[in-house]
């Protein structure tokens, strides 16, 4: 029976060039091994998964591991065919352990890159309105570190010695700080921008007086484009320095795109409040731009000097929408209006005649204002059951949130809830305000 160290023995009398030949056979083979069990056991396991992640790391991982099996079975020739003190394998051993070094870096710098959008997305809040997309600025932060560590160490294996020239780089990097002290305000404002995501590209907003829909966020400014199709860049530092308004964002139940309308009309003071309110509400329902839930609202806002004004509340479910909403509205209210005879006041420079009031049918605009008071009666109060029911509401939930013992996706969705709860209940008291 053949011994292991008689095997040891033979394998080191052979030749070296059949030394050689017999690490690069044995390298392949190796290599040829964890093909067949990346490829048979575990890419069959990675496709029965449900996860992404797992797909993407297959590919980067499979390569470095061949990468690691070539350059650990080169190394480990050279040292059976020369010896360990041979002063070509001391020579080289500090490149090999570089290498590993960097291959070790390469590997966590694309975990990084695939796993912490993964994390991110699994531990923020699904029930808000969030941004799509993964934190950029948090993953070039953490790879560039993980690099820079990478990179030192594997100099310090070749005897480089990077602390004076890291030195150097840094009083380079104030002189040019101070030179260029604006564009670096705004490079690094837009890593801020990345960070916090106060917008995205394609979302309206308001910043200085100008709306627009964002169409690119570079690094030294951001451009919009408004209504007017004016391309209005601004620079990150103003961005950051001014006050935000993204109308694509806050609305509820995660409907970011959804906004609401509001609109004054005001009729004449001889007008019924009960026929006015429920023309205009029939209105709104009808409107195909205004959503069902929550449902519209009409409430009187205003006694003024010449009119009654009311207040329209209601939803659209996307911010584009807005302006051709308010135009089928107008057009329709202006036709309902001579319809039903509600009056709009004119001008007060105007002088009306008794003759033009006198034309309406008395008798059909009496039979609708009493249809429309037998029906503002049942609105009102539905609409005084609302209230009391958000209210009550409200106040359920506070107390729940007192608890310490809730979970986070508890809490979370029970102070969605609140946020929708106020925002109903704010709309009528902004009608009795």
């Amino acid at each position: 029976m053949v011994t292991v160290d008689e095997i040891i023995s033979e394998a080191n009398a052979m030749d070296s060039w059949m030394q050689w030949s017999t690490g690069i056979l044995l390298t392949l083979i190796s290599v040829a091994i964890v093909q067949f069990l990346m490829k048979k056991v575990v890419l069959e396991f990675v496709k029965a998964t449900s996860f992404d992640w797992d797909d993407q790391l297959y590919r980067p991982v499979t390569q470095r591991l061949y990468g690691f099996i070539v350059f650990a079975g080169l190394q480990l020739t050279m040292l059976w065919v020369m010896g360990e003190e041979d002063d070509l394998n001391v020579a080289l051993d500090p490149v090999f352990q570089a290498i590993y070094i960097l291959l070790s870096t390469s590997l966590l710098s694309v975990a990084l890159k695939i796993m912490i959008p993964v994390i991110l997305d699994k531990f923020s809040n699904q029930s808000s309105v969030t941004v799509s997309g993964s934190n950029s600025l948090i993953i070039f932060i953490l790879r560039a570190a993980v690099w820079f560590g990478g990179i030192y160490l594997a100099m310090e294996e070749l005897g480089f010695e990077l602390m004076g020239l890291l030195a150097s780089l840094a009083v380079f990097s104030l002189i040019i700080g101070l030179a260029m002290q604006q564009t670096l305000g705004n490079i690094i404002n837009s890593f801020m921008l990345a960070l916090d995501q106060p917008f995205e590209v394609g979302d309206r907003i308001e910043v200085d007086g100008e709306i627009g829909s964002v169409v690119s966020v570079g690094i030294l400014s951001t451009k919009i484009l408004t209504n007017e199709e004016n391309l209005v860049v601004i620079p990150n530092n103003n961005l950051v320095n001014s006050t935000v308004v993204n109308h694509a964002r806050g609305g509820g139940d995660g409907q970011g795109r959804r906004i609401s309308l509001v609109m004054d009309i005001g009729v004449e003071y001889d007008e019924d409040i009960s026929h006015v309110k429920y023309t205009v509400l029939q209105l709104m329902r009808e409107c195909p731009y205004v959503i069902d839930t929550p449902e519209p609202r009409v409430l009187l806002n205003e006694l003024g000097d010449f009119a009654k004004v009311f207040r329209l509340y209601g939803w659209v479910e996307d911010y584009s929408d807005e302006f051709v909403a308010k135009d089928w509205l107008l057009k329709n209210i202006a036709e309902r209006f001579a319809k039903e005879g509600i009056g709009i006041p004119f001008p007060t420079a105007v002088e009306i005649s008794s003759d033009n009031k006198e034309s309406y049918n008395k008798q059909r605009k009496a039979t609708n204002v009493r249809r429309a008071r037998l029906q503002m009666i049942k609105e009102d109060k539905a609409l005084e059951r609302e209230r009391a029911q958000a209210k009550w509401e409200i106040e359920a939930i506070t107390e729940k949130l007192k608890d310490p013992e809730l979970d986070r996706n508890e809490r979370s969705m029970l102070e969605e809830s609140l946020r929708e709860l106020n925002r109903v209940l704010s709309m009528f008291e902004a009608g009795d305000s």
